[in-house]
Parts: C-alpha cells; sequence; structure tokens
C-alpha cells in the first residue's frame, strides 16, 4: 500500500528523470501574475488550449531586468516538476524573456513609462546651464575615450576652467551604483556649477546602467544641471530625458557647457568697439551742446535777462497788493452789513427806546404772569440800570394805560 506523499514523490522522480521536461523552453501568454512578498513570482502561462501553473523564485527572477504584466506573450527557461504537497505539476522558470522583444529594451520601455508619468522628464524641472562655469563635475570611467573626448574640447574652448573627476563604473551591474555615488560626490564638492555624466556609444546592454531607475532618479535630485552625454548621436537613454540637457556626444556636452574663448574675446573686442564710438557720439552731442549755449543771447548778456525778471517780479508784486486790498474792502463792508443786522436784533437796543424786561431771583426771563406768584421778589432791567421788586398783586389781561 502507499500513501499520498509516495505516489507524489513518485510522480516527481518519473518526472524529473524525462530529459524532455527539464531545461527546456516554453512559450506563452502570462496571466494570473502575482508578486509575493517573499519575492517569488506566481503565475500561468498558456495557449489557446491549455496553461501551465509556473513558480519563479526570488534567486532566479533577481535577474530579470523588467517586469511581467498580463498579458505578455513570454519565453520561459526551466524544468517541470512536482510540488508535493500540492500533488501538482508545475514549471520552475530560471529565466524569463519577451517573445518577439529584448528583456532590456521592456525594460527600458516600462521605466521610460514609469518615470515619465511621475514627471521626472517634465520641462518644469529643467534648470537652465552656467553661462560660463568655472568647475564642471564629469562622471565617467577614466579609461574610456568620452573622458578624452571631454578634456580636449574643453582645453581648445576654454583652457582656463577646472575639472573635477568623479571616476565611475559605466558598464555592468554594479555600474548604477556606482553612477549614483559619483554624482553625489560631486553635488557635495561645494565649488562645482555643473555636471556632465558620459560614457561613449555601445549596445542597449552596454547603455543599460543609464537606462537604469537609480541613476535616472540620481540625475533627477542632483543639486545642480547635468548634461547627459551617453552613446552615440542616435542613442537615447532614461538618463538623456532627466537631465536638464542631452548632449549627441561628450563632446557635443563639452561644446554645450563652454563658450570657445576666441569667440568671448572677438565679441569682447566688438562690444568695445561699439563702446568707443557710442561715447564719442556722446562727446560730440554734449560739445554740440556745450557750443551753442556759450553763444545763446541769455549767456552773452546776462543782466539784460536779469533786469526784465526784476521788472516782471515788481509788476506781479503790484498787482498782488492792489489785489489784497480790493479784498480787505470788500470783506470790510460785508462785516459793517453784519454788525448793523446784529444790532438791530440786539435786546439793549429795544430798552433805550422805553422797554425793560423781567427777570426772577434765579436769573430766569419771565414771559407770563403765570411764572409769577404774589411776594415773589423779580428784578426789571431799563437801559440806565435795574431795581429790585416785589409782586403785591396779579392781574391778567392786557395792561390799562
Amino acid at each position: 500500500m502507499y500513501t499520498v506523499s509516495d505516489i507524489n514523490r513518485m510522480v516527481k522522480e518519473l518526472i524529473r528523470g524525462d530529459p524532455r521536461l527539464s531545461e527546456l523552453w516554453v512559450a506563452g501568454e502570462l496571466s494570473n501574475f502575482k508578486h509575493h512578498r517573499s519575492g517569488h513570482m506566481y503565475f500561468t502561462i498558456k495557449d489557446r488550449s491549455a496553461s501551465l501553473r509556473c513558480v519563479f523564485f526570488r534567486g532566479d527572477n533577481i535577474r530579470c531586468s523588467f517586469k511581467p504584466e498580463d498579458g505578455m506573450e513570454l519565453l520561459l527557461y526551466g524544468s517541470v516538476s512536482v510540488y508535493e504537497p500540492g500533488g501538482a505539476y508545475q514549471f520552475y522558470v530560471k529565466e524569463m524573456e519577451p517573445a518577439g522583444m529584448g528583456s532590456l529594451y521592456l525594460a527600458y520601455e516600462q521605466l521610460k513609462k514609469q518615470l515619465e508619468a511621475e514627471g521626472l522628464f517634465g520641462e518644469k524641472h529643467k534648470r537652465p546651464l552656467p553661462r560660463l562655469p568655472r568647475r564642471i563635475g564629469v562622471v565617467t570611467s577614466t579609461t574610456g575615450a568620452a573622458l578624452q573626448d571631454i578634456l580636449t574640447t574643453m582645453r581648445q574652448r576654454f583652457p582656463f576652467v577646472k575639472i573635477v573627476v568623479a571616476e565611475s563604473l559605466v558598464q555592468g551591474d554594479e555600474a548604477p551604483a556606482d553612477i549614483a555615488r559619483a554624482l553625489e560626490r560631486l553635488n557635495a564638492h561645494g565649488r562645482l556649477e555643473l555636471i556632465i555624466v558620459a560614457r561613449g556609444g555601445g549596445s542597449l546592454e552596454d547603455l543599460a546602467p543609464f537606462n537604469s531607475e537609480k541613476v535616472a532618479r540620481a540625475i533627477f535630485g542632483s543639486r545642480l544641471p547635468v548634461i547627459s552625454a551617453v552613446g552615440h548621436e542616435t542613442d537615447f537613454t532614461i538618463a538623456d530625458f532627466v537631465a536638464d540637457l542631452r548632449a549627441a556626444t561628450p563632446t557635443a556636452a563639452a561644446a554645450a557647457a563652454l563658450p570657445r574663448y576666441d569667440e568671448l574675446e572677438q565679441r569682447a573686442g566688438e562690444l568695445k568697439q561699439r563702446a568707443a564710438l557710442a561715447l564719442q557720439q556722446r562727446l560730440q552731442q554734449e560739445k554740440q551742446l556745450l557750443d551753442y549755449t556759450i553763444t545763446a543771447r541769455f549767456y552773452r548778456r546776462p543782466g539784460e535777462r536779469l533786469q526784465r525778471a526784476r521788472e516782471r517780479l515788481a509788476r506781479a508784486g503790484q498787482g498782488l497788493r492792489q489785489l489784497i486790498l480790493h479784498r480787505l474792502k470788500v470783506k470790510g463792508l460785508q462785516l459793517a452789513a453784519l454788525e448793523d443786522k446784529l444790532e438791530g436784533g440786539s435786546p439793549l437796543k429795544l430798552i433805550s427806546r422805553g422797554y425793560s424786561f423781567c427777570r426772577d431771583e434765579e436769573g430766569r426771563v419771565v414771559r407770563s404772569i403765570s411764572d409769577l406768584q404774589v411776594g415773589q421778589r423779580l428784578r426789571l432791567r431799563f437801559q440806565d440800570g435795574a431795581a429790585r421788586c416785589l409782586v403785591e398783586e396779579l392781574e391778567e389781561g392786557p395792561e390799562l394805560v
């Protein structure tokens, strides 16, 4: 009698013993892809009439240069075996390649799409290059032709520039991290104004470090402007899209970074001539103005001009005095009219015609007998004095004369 484990083990040994099921390539469409937190990948590969479960362990898939997605047509290399606990056979993948497209190119397209969506290629992040940098940093291999091209071009164009080289790997699996560290060192230098990242041409595999996410983010995070000069004129890398400026070649990068010294000298000479000519023209204009001023009538007989000015000032003063006197006369007449009007309504004017007015002891004016009482003391005011009175009797009605 056999156990389930025995059966599964025997089937596994049978499959392992069949050379047709080991070290083979399988083509199909990817589906049900899952990237487990352990790092292992689980998915199904299928064609029109069948499907095959697959597993791609972390130790193998870490070398995969692209991100698998459902619907991709793939080529898988590996072996068929049995997962004993589940009693299911599956394909154990060792390598994965996109069908009809190289994995490096697919990884390039995937990363380009991702970083573009994040905005790393946006024009708003592009910084202007310094017009005449005094110190330039270069990230490249010290043994490659790219560095020599840059140095030669800079010596020819502007021999006074200082160049700081941060040596770095530019090819291989360790190159992306090495390039990122070199960029970091140059940014920490403190006296640089510009960085050039460069390498010569090569295949897509050779340029792979410059199509990596690590290098792209290192360029994007650089404090200094970066020129990318990777490969030949027809090569475009992820680094080119992220950098502040893409140069077709290392030589073109040096030319973009620095003006030609002889052209600057020529330009300075032209500006000097233009300045001298402009100064000469200005001096001629000022001399003409001075000659005209000296020969003008005002400067020939200034006394006459001053005398006429004094006469105009005297006439203006006389007119001002006459105007002030006229205004004072008018205001005096207006004041007299107001005084007459005020005097006509004065109580003292009425008293002078034989009238008087009466106040009580508190000084209030008495206007009616209803305000009086018998025995109340009053004060009568006349034109020439006042009298104190005592009310003996109150009589209503008009006064009898």
